[in-house]
């Protein structure tokens, strides 16, 4: 029996979705532990691509989801997105889709801070998605947030609203300048999604722990990537969660011991999204050529990715960060047509040379990537399906990928299909 957790080791968009989705034929539970629905995930299949932000990727491959209780769920995107996949015959019943009763309820206010707050900072705004994530995970950790099991008790969720609502109103329109929320507007609004979420409800963590206890493979599927983890990313860049592997136990109440494997997703070159230093970011025509061919646009709000050489400071972060046991290399076919690719091996700070991610956000914009190039290939490799036929210099690119990170390659991608895919070694076989 294998559970496996599968990350981002970047800034996120690394191709986690395709990953799962590829993956999860081999497990029997997938299980989405952090973050909400500011990630998208994108896979296509059959030609047609399909975008989840809070439903596991799993869903496609007829698995039974998960959502754990570390994920912040907004209930009107959760039950859009269930239409939207079952009128692409994906079913999304209650035996499919379940969603944890401790899983926090993102509320209209919180909305409606998160982006009066990007607003009023104006230069110095951070990059949020305004979807109410960070207010909701703040609200949680303030012990006055709204939970699945309090929404779908019609007494509990007016307790708590008519608790919470004039400290938030009075933030909204004292502080931001915004327009106050009203409680028999959203108490009726969330009632009514509640109606329609309450039989999905259920203690994941004892539905895992059964699942695991009768030999059933449980794949953990994360959001973001490692450097927007909120403690070990590059704060205040960051997401409002931790996306790192080991609050794939906390996310949704298992153990460390039942964690047998650690995959990576690792795009074949590095992007982020939004404000923050990035030391290995291009903005010549290379940069300008990975965008456009990588089609490096963020599928939840559609911004261009920032686009830069493999920077292996980051991934060695995540590595130690993760105890990735295993790499996923995605949008390899996108280095195609470059005579030379880089890598940065190390970054230089004052004359000094770091090999290790330093915390101080002052520190990183300042450090330069020290690069060791190597030689690229013209080859389109997007319709080769076998390792051994891929050119010589993509497989020493994946060979010095390998060597300086010291894990193992398990899975390369050379395209948006599931058949675009090489599977080296199948941790859950």
């Amino acid at each position: 029996m294998a559970n496996i957790v599968i990350i981002g080791t970047q800034w996120g968009d690394e191709g986690k979705g395709k990953i799962v989705d590829l993956l999860a034929e081999h497990a029997d539970v997938v299980v989405r532990f952090q973050g909400g629905n500011n990630a998208g995930h994108t896979m296509v299949v059959a030609g047609e691509k399909v975008i989840s932000h809070l439903v596991p990727s799993g869903i496609l491959q007829g698995k039974t989801c998960l959502i754990g209780n570390g994920v912040v769920v907004d209930p009107a995107v959760l039950i859009e997105e269930m239409d939207y996949l079952q009128g692409k015959g994906v079913p999304c019943g209650p035996q499919q889709l379940m969603v944890s009763e401790r899983a926090q309820v993102i509320m209209p206010y919180q909305r409606e801070i998160d982006k009066a707050r990007e607003l009023k900072k104006g230069k110095d705004k951070i990059g949020t998605t305004g979807r109410g994530i960070g207010p909701a995970y703040e609200d949680k950790v303030a012990r006055c947030g709204i939970r699945m099991v309090d929404l779908i008790d019609p007494q509990s969720l007016d307790e708590k609203l008519a608790a919470v609502l004039p400290e938030k109103n009075f933030l909204l329109e004292k502080f931001l300048g915004a327009a106050p929320i009203d409680l028999n507007t959203i108490s009726e609004q969330y009632k009514s999604f509640a109606k329609r979420l309450a039989p999905h409800v259920v203690d994941i963590s004892v539905v895992v722990h059964r699942a695991m206890g009768q030999g059933r493979q449980v794949l953990f599927e994360g959001a973001q990537g490692t450097h927007l983890d909120i403690d070990h990313g590059t704060y205040p860049f960051v997401t409002s969660s931790n996306t790192v592997s080991g609050n794939a136990c906390c996310g949704c109440g298992v153990g460390p011991k039942d964690v047998t494997g650690v995959m990576g997703v690792v795009k074949a070159y590095t992007t982020r999204v939004g404000a923050g230093p990035f030391p290995s970011e291009l903005f010549d025509e290379v940069g300008e050529y990975l965008q456009s061919k990588g089609a490096e646009f963020g599928s939840t709000t559609g911004r261009k990715r920032r686009c830069g050489w493999l920077d292996m400071v980051i991934l060695n972060n995540a590595v130690r960060l993760n105890g990735l046991t295993g790499l996923a290399i995605t949008k390899l076919d996108v280095l195609g047509g470059l005579d030379q690719i880089k890598i940065c091996t190390a970054y230089r700070y004052k004359g000094r040379l770091m090999d290790t991610f330093p915390s101080s956000l002052k520190v990183l914009a300042e450090c330069e990537p020290v690069y060791e190039t190597v030689d690229g290939w013209r080859e389109d490799i997007s319709q080769i399906s076998e390792y051994g036929r891929l050119p010589v210099n993509v497989q020493k690119y994946l060979q010095r990928i390998e060597a300086l990170s010291g894990v193992p390659v398990q899975i390369v991608s050379v395209g948006a299909q599931r058949d675009q895919t090489m599977v080296l070694d199948n941790p859950f076989v």
